[in-house]
């Protein structure tokens, strides 16, 4: 019994390690490729712009690789709905995907994340609806990446014209704030997806709640 108390609290110790942080630069007109060979992807920070006068500069115009202020503040978002939670993923690195944050500029996506090894779950509700997430006894809901909005124009498409589908590069800049500190160490929690919690970010767009998470070993906040 000793032995297997020891080999649990070591599984739920290496459970929340994470493999160590890595960074991809990924220049426009190409694709970003992630892979954990072990564990998950789990993004920590996205940005398609521009930041130095270095990076993917190679046979780039002396004036495409100049102004280096340029940040796209949906990167993180697209990102992480794309990658978490998964082992393998790709992300086209275009203006078509990211919107361009900075005209004449020639841009990469910079890409910084992890392996992690405890399961992140994720949770889609259309808007009008509620997402409920959920962990189980002995832990609590830790939000990794959240977005009210729409990214794709597929999900949570049934029913609706397609005026209401085409926008798909609507982000709420109040949703990671919102949803974490609604669920944050708690066991479960309930968020609405509406306007009326999360403002509207693209007038006439429906739009959907996606949320990942994961449960950490501990005591819930009651």
């Amino acid at each position: 019994m000793l032995f297997l108390s020891v080999l649990l609290n070591l599984v739920q110790m290496n459970s929340r390690l994470l493999i160590p942080t890595v960074t991809v630069n990924t220049c426009e007109g190409s694709v970003l490729h992630l892979n954990c060979d072990t564990g998950t992807i789990h993004i920590t920070a996205a940005n398609y712009g521009r930041t130095d006068k270095i990076t993917c500069s190679a046979g780039r115009p002396f004036n495409e690789v100049q102004y280096t202020n340029c940040h796209t503040p949906s990167a993180l978002a697209i990102v992480s709905q794309s990658c978490n939670g998964r082992k393998i993923c790709d992300v086209s690195v275009s203006n078509e995907v990211f919107t361009d944050p900075c005209f004449g500029t020639y841009k990469y996506l910079s890409t910084l994340y992890s392996c992690r090894l405890s399961l992140i779950r994720s949770v889609t509700a259309c808007e009008g609806t509620n997402a409920v997430l959920k962990c189980g006894v002995g832990s609590y809901i830790q939000v990794e990446s959240t977005n009210y909005g729409r990214t794709d124009s597929s999900t949570c498409s049934a029913g609706r014209p397609a005026s209401q589908l085409t926008k798909t590069n609507c982000f709420s800049s109040t949703s990671d704030t919102v949803v974490a500190d609604a669920c944050n160490r708690k066991n479960t929690c309930t968020v609405s997806a509406s306007n009326d919690v999360f403002g509207d970010p693209c007038y006439v767009t429906y739009k959907y709640l996606y949320i990942t998470y994961i449960c950490e070993s501990g005591s819930a906040l009651l």
